[in-house]
């Protein structure tokens, strides 16, 4: 049922974009861009859950998995993208074992969770009554790794049963180690925590992603092992498609458009 999961194990590379507009219409025409997977962004985009479900109902009809970033590590919000039809949750600040457990738990069914029955929307995925005896081992549970403490604990968080893999924001990784904030990170020391970090989930036969700013970064990074990378966002790229347009016209037609 999860495309994406079923690729992520075959060990090929995923693209993911990432929806921070609350539009049904650009959720429509980033699902149709090639995309393997797309992350409805509720922690920094504007999106609410309304407007997550309106994307999600965009994208029904292309090949692309839904995801969800969740705001925070709570039960409530977890529960409630799944039950829309996540097929998996990206999770901000997970730095320790124990709030990888607390995640795991969110998006599980029992006896391997507590979340609560209910798939309002994903509930129709296959025939009814399906949904409940698939969703455990169909659901993606990907914790951020943002912080230093999450790297000294990678391996007691990826040791926790239930954990798909991981996504490392750079931003804020590169914050909290008392760098600026930014994608596509060249610092030495970062890279080689990129390393270590894929290392790790090799071992275990998990998979790391990362968030990138450019296309040419994304590959790059495909190409030390990482096997799930998000291009950007709908808004960032769309503000880089207009710069470029406006250059080149600035360019070509001269004094007039200044």
């Amino acid at each position: 049922m999860n495309k994406l999961k079923a690729r992520l194990k075959s060990g090929k590379a995923c693209l993911n974009s990432w929806l921070a507009i609350p539009s049904g219409f650009s959720a429509e025409v980033i699902a149709q861009c090639g995309f393997h997977s797309v992350t409805v962004d509720m922690q920094h985009g504007v999106q609410d859950y309304h407007s997550m479900v309106q994307c999600f109902q965009a994208m029904g009809q292309h090949p692309v998995t839904p995801l969800v970033r969740v705001p925070w590590n709570e039960p409530g919000i977890i529960g409630k993208v799944l039950d829309a039809g996540a097929w998996g949750v990206i999770c901000p600040m997970i730095s320790t074992p124990a709030e990888a457990k607390a995640l795991v738990s969110y998006c599980l069914y029992p006896p391997k969770g507590k979340r609560s029955n209910g798939p309002i929307r994903a509930g129709a995925y296959g025939e009814p009554g399906i949904y409940q005896t698939i969703a455990n081992d169909e659901v993606l549970v990907m914790p951020m790794i943002e912080t230093q403490e999450a790297i000294d604990n990678i391996d007691a968080i990826l040791d926790v049963p239930g954990i798909s893999g991981i996504y490392i924001g750079p931003s804020d990784l590169g914050f909290s180690l008392g760098m600026i904030p930014k994608l596509d990170r060249e610092e030495p020391e970062i890279l080689k925590i990129y390393e270590q970090l894929i290392a790790a989930t090799n071992k275990r036969g998990l998979f790391a992603g990362v968030h990138n700013l450019s296309g040419a970064y994304a590959a790059r990074m495909i190409k030390m092992g990482f096997s799930f990378v998000t291009l950007n966002n709908d808004s960032g790229l769309m503000a880089r498609a207009a710069r470029n347009e406006i250059a080149i016209v600035r360019k070509d037609a001269g004094e007039i458009t200044n």
